[in-house]
C-alpha cells in the first residue's frame, strides 16, 4: 500500500533507479475475504470482484531483474498510481472485462494499446494462483498484467541462451550497458496517460494523467 499513488500525482523515481517503466493493468478489488486454499471457481468471482479501477504498475527494472523478484522494484513510493475512478459492478458487469481496452502514451505516444482479452492470465488464474497461499481480504487490490509495449522486451532467444551461459555479473553488465541505450525508458519530466475502457464506453475507469520527476 506504500506505493499507491493518485491518478495526477507523480511518478516520483528514486535517485538509484536508473530504468523506469510502466505497465497499464486493470486493478480488481476484491469484495469479500478468501480464505488461504479457498478452491476458486469462475462463478465466485462476480461475489469477489467488487471494483474495477486503472493501474500503473510502475516498475524499476535495474532492481528487479538482477535479484529475480518483483517485491522492490515495483514497491517505491508512488510506483502504483490509482484511479480516478472506483467502478463498482453491478450485476453481468464483470461478464465484460475481456472488453476492455488498455491504453497508455508517453508524451503523446500511444505505448500499449490492447484488450484485456488478451491476457495470458485472467482474474480467474490470479485468484487461484494467491488462493492457494495467500489470505486475501475485503479491499485488497489485485493487479492483473500488463500488455506489450513496455520499454522492457525479451531478448531474442539465441541472445537469451547465450547470455544464459555467461557469468551473471557480466550478463547483467552487458544487459544493462545495452537497455541504457533505450529511449523508451521513462525519463525526467515524461508525461504518462493511462485508460482503460470497452470500445462502447459503456464501462470506462477514467484517464490518469501523471509526470514522472526524478530525485537528485
Amino acid at each position: 500500500s506504500g506505493s499507491i499513488s493518485g491518478p495526477t500525482d507523480d511518478i516520483v523515481r528514486p535517485a538509484h533507479v536508473t530504468l523506469l517503466d510502466y505497465e497499464v493493468e486493470i486493478g480488481l478489488v476484491l469484495g469479500r475475504e478468501v480464505p488461504v486454499g479457498t478452491e476458486v471457481t469462475e462463478s465466485d468471482l462476480p461475489g469477489m470482484v467488487a471494483a474495477l479501477v486503472v493501474t500503473n504498475d510502475v516498475s524499476a527494472r535495474d532492481q528487479q531483474l538482477p535479484k529475480t523478484q518483483f517485491y522492490e522494484s515495483k514497491s517505491y513510493p508512488t510506483f502504483t498510481p490509482v484511479g480516478p475512478v472506483l467502478l463498482v459492478l453491478e450485476d453481468g458487469e464483470l461478464a465484460r472485462f475481456t472488453e476492455l481496452r488498455l491504453r497508455l502514451w508517453v508524451n503523446g505516444e500511444l505505448r500499449q494499446d490492447q484488450p484485456a482479452s488478451d491476457m495470458i492470465y485472467g482474474p480467474l488464474a490470479a485468484f487461484r494462483a494467491l488462493a492457494r497461499f495467500q489470505q486475501l481480504a475485503p479491499g485488497d487490490l489485485l493487479l492483473t498484467g500488463t500488455p506489450e509495449g513496455t520499454a522492457l522486451s525479451a531478448p531474442p532467444k539465441p541472445i537469451e541462451i547465450i547470455g544464459s551461459l555467461l557469468p551473471p555479473a557480466t550478463k547483467w553488465r552487458i544487459f544493462f550497458t545495452k537497455q541504457a541505450k533505450n529511449p523508451r525508458y521513462l525519463q525526467d519530466g515524461d508525461l504518462v496517460e493511462v485508460s482503460i475502457a470497452t470500445d462502447d464506453g459503456a464501462l470506462d475507469l477514467g484517464s490518469q494523467r501523471t509526470r514522472v520527476q526524478w530525485t537528485a
